[in-house]
Order: structure tokens, then sequence, then C-alpha cells
């Protein structure tokens, strides 16, 4: 159903596909504003995200701890992994923010890493302390380091269309980027609305900048509910042929390093809008909820997912 690991599924144009696949980004994206929580409790979590029948999900981040503390424990988590895959059929991945994280979520058995690049200066200073410029010339290095360890490399391309210091992106910064990212071997593309702000028209014309400069490599999509367009945007996203979305159960997360961000797209909201547009997901709408309320009491707070609060309209 999902096709060949890294490569487009869609036809192109605005025909809707007839599979999506999604990456739950709870635990990482979704944990990393929030305190930390012990080991057990994110297993528990994990436990109740693998229930929905995701089959990817991003686990965690090797990155400074001081700077998330929330994700400390990621080769802890990570040894935890490889007893939830001889189980089921999910890949995990962890994010890294430059060659030293990709060197330890390699060593730690992540066979999926996530390297993000943000297309605006100010929000790539605030992350990780370097220009947009100098993240871009590391994929070359962070890519031979996956690939020295069988791993796949995916570039998340950040603050794709608005940075909360610089302003609206310039769409050719993004398009340079993911350029780079194909001609230097990544083997999947996402770009990401950090903080929210985008709507479906942009999403459409910065879709149809990318593909085609990408060659066959998938393009995945990254959308905030923080402004409330998160959903219209990932249903634009997939009209212009996207195949791949990131969400978090019960909408849970945001970026510590871009001021007002915050809120996922809730996987369940995203299923429930997939189902009835008649595209096909792994994920069970019905265990997605479930999880969403464990993730809600891990965290201690309410989550904004629609569906945790209102229920499915044909379940309840």
């Amino acid at each position: 159903m999902s096709g060949p690991a890294g490569r487009s599924e869609a036809t192109g144009g605005s025909t809707l596909p007839k599979y999506v696949r999604i990456r739950e980004v709870c635990l990482r994206d979704g944990l990393q504003i929030e305190e930390p929580i012990t080991l057990a409790a994110k297993l528990e979590l994990l436990e109740a995200v693998i229930a929905t029948g995701v089959r990817e999900i991003e686990a965690t981040a090797f990155v400074s701890p001081s700077k998330v503390p929330a994700l400390a424990d990621a080769a802890a988590l990570a040894a935890e992994l490889p007893r939830f895959r001889e189980s089921h059929d999910v890949e995990f991945s962890a994010l890294v923010a430059g060659p030293g994280g990709a060197a330890r979520a390699a060593a730690a058995g992540m066979g999926s890493i996530e390297y993000v690049v943000s297309a605006a200066d100010g929000h790539s200073q605030a992350n990780v302390g370097r220009s947009t410029a100098d993240s871009t010339h590391l994929i070359a290095d962070i890519t031979r380091i996956a690939h020295e360890h069988d791993a796949t490399i995916e570039v998340i391309i950040a603050t794709a269309w608005d940075c909360p210091f610089d302003g609206p992106t310039d769409p050719q910064r993004v398009v340079d980027i993911a350029v780079a990212a194909f001609e230097l071997g990544a083997d999947r593309i996402a770009i990401a609305d950090t903080i929210g702000t985008t709507t479906p028209r942009r999403v459409t014309d910065l879709i149809n900048r990318v593909r085609p400069r990408i060659g066959d490599l998938s393009l995945g999509a990254h959308f905030h509910n923080t402004r409330g367009t998160g959903l219209a945007s990932a249903y634009a996203a997939v009209s212009a042929g996207v195949t791949r979305l990131d969400s978090s159960v019960g909408g849970l997360g945001g970026c510590p390093f871009a001021p007002g961000a915050s809120g996922n797209i809730a996987t369940e909201d995203l299923v429930y809008m997939l189902r009835d547009s008649d595209i096909g997901v792994d994920v069970d709408l019905q265990a997605a909820i479930r999880a969403a309320g464990v993730a809600q009491k891990a965290v201690g707070h309410d989550l904004p997912s629609a569906l945790l609060r209102a229920g499915d309209r044909i379940l309840g």
C-alpha cells in the first residue's frame, strides 16, 4: 500500500492520492516543549501510539540535553526500540541538529535520521546557533554518517513559510535547500510550517516550486495548527501531491526556539479528515483518540485535539 520507501506515491496535479502515510511525532516534537516525563511514561505513550497502526514514529532527538531537557534520555529510549521493532511493522526515526547528533543516533541503532535546516537565518541561529548556509553545508556530512550506518536521511526544511524573527520566508531559499539536499544524497525531503502561519494557497505555491526540483524523492510536510489553518494546509499539501504528513496525537507539541509556535496538527483530527476524503491511512481513528488521552495524561494538561473533545461522528 505504501510503495517503495522514499519515492512519491501521488499522481501529481490536483488528484487526491489513494493513500497518505502518517508519521507520528508526539514522542519528539510533541514532548520537546514539555517538562520532562519519565522513560516509563514515554514507553506507555509509545505503546499507545503503536496500537494505532501507524508505521512511522519519530521517537526522539539526539540534541543537546541542556537545550531540550525533555529529550535528554534519547539513548535510553533508543535502547528500548528493538523489542517494538520485532513485534510491529514500524520504522523509528530520530532528529539531529548536526554531525555529532547523527553519529550518536546511528550508534544507537536508529535506522532513519532527520536533519533540520531552517530556511530563515534568524530561526537557524536561535535553533542551532549557525546560519542557514552553514546548516545546509552540513547535509553532506550528516548524509555520509547516516549512509555509512545503513540509515536513511531526511532533510526537513523548517520555517519554510515564515520565521518568528525574519518574517516571511523567500520561497527560493526553500527551493535552494531542497535542491542541495537532493544533490547531496538525501533520501527524503520535507517542508515544515514551524510557527503555524501558512495557508492553503501558499502551501500549494511552495510545493509546486519544490517538487519539480527534487527528482523522484518523496516530499513530506509538517504543519502546526497554531492559527487554525493546519488541517486546511495539510489538505492543500495532499491535493498538490504530498503523500507523507507529520502529526501528533492530541495536537501535542511545538518548537521551543520559535516564539508562539504551538500545536502540531492532531493525528486523530488528520485521520478523520483523510478518512472522510476517501484517502487511506494506516492509523485507526479510535486508537488514535485513545493515544491522545494517554498523551494528555502524561503531560498533565489539556490538549487541543478536536476529536479528543468531540469524538468521531460515526462512533462517537
